[in-house]
C-alpha cells in the first residue's frame, strides 16, 4: 500500500465540511439512575431485596465506567402494575423531562422485576426519546432499539415475566387447596364471627417449625356462636335477613364488628346490617368442615378500549367449581350441614322466582312504631294468611285481614268478609289462659317433660333437666299472673319462641292454638 493509498481521499472534503470521518468510540456509561422494585406477594425483606438488585446493578455498570447516581425503588408494587401507576417508577419517567435530572441512562438489578407483558416496548420509546439510555443485564450491555435481537429478547423476558407470575399463582392456589382438602388447614385471614384463632402448634414443614412458624386453627368463641345459631334458627322459622338483623339490634346483640373492633378497623360497629346476617347464612364454614376458595381476585382491566393502562384488582364471587371443602371435619361446628343445607334451599327457593315470587311470600315488617305481642302469629281463619296488626289512638290493638288484598282469582276471596278483626287483648287472654293450663298440676309433669325433649341437641350449651325445669316453672307461681304482668317486648319475643300460631275463625269467634309446622 502507497502513502497515496494510505490517506482517504475524502478528508479534504470533509475537513471543508466540519466532518469527523472516524467516531470515537465512548467506552464510559457515567451517572445512571437505578430502578427496582419488590412485591409484597413475594415474602421478602425490602431492604434485602433492594440490596441484592442494587448490588446487580452496580457489579454490571461500574466496570463500565458507570455510577449510580439516583435511586427509584417500589415497595409492594406488583410487576403487572404499568410503570406509569408506581410510585417510583412514575417519577422516574417525570425526571425524563428534567435536563438537569444529573444522570443520562437507567440501570436496572433484573430485567424480569421491572417489565411485565409488553410494558418494554412501551416504556423504552418513551426513555430513549430524551436521549437516556438503558443498561439491562440480560442484554450483557445497553439496549439498542436498532438491533433486532435486544428487542426480540426483552420481548421475551416479558412474557417469561408475566408466565412466572401465573405459575407462582398457579402452584400456590393448587398447594393452598390440597392443604384445605386433605388437611383441613386454616389459610389465614379473619376468623368468621363465632370463631377466634388460636395457636395450633408447631409447623409441620420442619424449614418453617425452625423459624419459628406456628399452625393456626379455629375455636369456638362461645357467645358469638350462641348468635349463630340464633340466625340459623330464626331463618328457618320464617324471619327474613332483615327482621334477624331488626330482632339482632332491639336486643342489644353486639355486631360483628362491634365484638371484634381489632379485626374490624375498616366498620363502625354500629349494628346488624341485613348483608351481615346473609353472609353467616352463606357460610359453609359453620358446619366445622374447612373451605376456601369462596372469593377471588380477579383482574379486570381499567379501560377496555386502552389495554397498556393495565388491570386493577376486583375481589368477586368464585365459581362453585374452584371451591374447595375438606374431607374431614376441620374445627367444631356451630350448626350441623343438615341445618345449613336447609337454609341453603330456603334460599334458592325464595330466590327461584325472581321479584314476583318474593312479592308474593308473606313479609315480616323490620320496624314498627308499636309493639305487637302476636305480630305474625294470628293468622285469618278464611285464608289463612297472617294477619296484621294496626292501632289508632284511643282505640284497643287489633289484627286484621282486609278482602281486597287478596288476589283477584283467589278461591279464598269467595265468602271472605271485606274485613276481618279480633281485639289482641281477646286474643291475649285466651293464649295466656291456655299457657297457665298448661302448668296447672294435672299437666304438669307432661308438660316439663315435653320442655326438656324439645331442648335442641346439637348446640354446645348444657341441656336443663327436667328437674331443673319444673323448679324454675314453681318458682314462677301463677303462670297466667306472670305473663300478664309481663312487658310488651317481653311476651313478644316469648310467644314468637314458643312457635304456635294463633287461627281466628270470624263465624264462629273461636281461637285455634297450633303448633307451628318445621320449616
Amino acid at each position: 500500500m502507497t502513502d497515496d493509498e494510505s490517506i482517504d481521499p475524502w478528508a479534504e472534503f470533509d475537513a471543508l465540511r466540519g466532518i469527523d470521518s472516524a467516531v470515537p468510540v465512548d467506552n464510559a456509561v457515567g451517572p445512571l439512575a437505578f430502578y427496582g422494585r419488590c412485591s409484597t406477594e413475594d415474602h421478602q425483606d425490602p431492604d434485602t431485596s433492594r440490596a441484592w438488585q442494587l448490588g446487580n446493578a452496580r457489579a454490571f455498570v461500574e466496570p463500565l465506567g458507570g455510577t449510580v447516581a439516583a435511586e427509584f425503588f417500589d415497595i409492594g408494587q406488583s410487576r403487572s402494575v404499568p410503570w406509569e401507576r408506581r410510585d417510583h417508577a412514575s417519577r422516574l419517567l417525570a425526571a425524563l423531562k428534567d435536563p438537569r435530572r444529573g444522570w443520562g441512562g437507567i440501570v436496572v438489578g433484573e430485567g424480569t422485576r421491572c417489565w411485565f407483558g409488553t410494558q418494554f416496548a412501551l416504556t423504552a420509546p418513551r426513555i430513549a426519546a430524551y436521549g437516556v439510555q438503558l443498561w439491562v443485564p440480560e442484554l450483557g450491555g445497553r439496549f439498542d432499539a436498532r438491533n433486532p435481537s435486544h428487542t426480540m429478547l426483552m420481548s421475551v423476558l416479558g412474557g417469561m415475566s408475566e408466565a412466572e407470575r401465573q405459575h407462582v399463582q398457579a402452584r400456590v392456589r393448587a398447594a393452598m387447596d390440597a392443604q384445605v382438602i386433605t388437611e383441613g388447614r386454616h389459610q389465614g385471614g379473619r376468623a368468621p364471627y363465632g370463631y377466634l384463632v388460636v395457636d395450633g402448634g408447631p409447623h409441620p414443614h420442619p424449614g418453617k417449625a425452625a423459624e419459628g412458624r406456628r399452625l393456626r386453627v379455629l375455636v369456638l368463641d362461645e357467645p358469638a356462636a350462641a348468635v349463630v345459631r340464633r340466625i340459623f334458627a330464626e331463618y328457618l322459622d320464617g324471619n327474613g335477613d332483615r327482621a334477624i338483623a331488626e330482632g339482632l339490634n332491639r336486643d342489644g346483640v353486639p355486631c360483628p364488628s362491634a365484638r371484634r373492633p381489632e379485626q374490624n378497623t375498616h366498620r363502625k360497629g354500629d349494628g346488624w346490617p341485613a348483608s351481615t346476617v346473609r353472609a353467616i347464612l352463606e357460610n359453609p364454614r359453620y358446619t366445622g368442615y374447612a373451605v376456601f376458595g369462596r372469593w377471588t381476585r380477579h383482574e379486570v382491566l381499567i379501560n377496555p378500549d386502552d389495554v397498556a393502562a393495565g388491570h386493577v384488582m376486583r375481589f368477586a364471587r368464585a365459581a362453585p367449581n374452584t371451591i374447595v371443602r375438606s374431607h374431614q371435619p376441620a374445627h367444631p361446628k356451630i350448626v350441623s350441614v343438615h341445618t345449613f343445607t336447609q337454609a341453603q334451599l330456603r334460599r334458592q327457593a325464595r330466590a327461584a322466582g325472581g321479584l314476583p315470587a318474593i312479592a308474593k311470600q308473606e313479609r315480616r315488617r323490620t320496624t314498627v312504631k308499636h309493639t305487637y305481642r302476636l305480630r305474625g302469629l294470628v293468622r285469618c281463619g278464611n285464608c289463612g294468611r297472617k294477619m296484621h296488626g294496626a292501632v289508632t289512638a284511643g282505640h284497643p290493638t287489633y289484627y286484621r285481614c282486609v278482602a281486597r288484598t287478596l288476589s283477584p282469582d283467589a278461591v279464598a276471596r269467595s265468602g271472605h268478609p271485606r274485613t276481618v278483626q279480633v281485639r289482641e287483648d281477646v286474643l291475649l287472654t285466651t293464649l295466656n289462659a291456655w299457657l297457665a293450663r298448661l302448668f296447672t298440676p294435672p299437666h304438669l309433669d307432661q308438660t316439663i317433660s315435653m320442655l326438656a325433649d324439645s331442648q335442641p341437641r346439637d348446640q354446645h350449651s348444657a341441656d336443663l333437666t327436667a328437674a331443673q325445669i319444673k323448679a324454675l316453672a314453681t318458682s314462677l307461681g301463677d303462670i297466667g299472673a306472670v305473663l300478664h304482668r309481663a312487658t310488651a317486648p317481653v311476651t313478644q319475643r316469648l310467644y314468637q319462641a314458643l312457635r304456635y300460631d294463633l287461627t281466628y275463625h270470624p263465624d264462629t269467634k273461636a281461637i285455634d292454638i297450633s303448633p307451628r309446622p318445621p320449616s
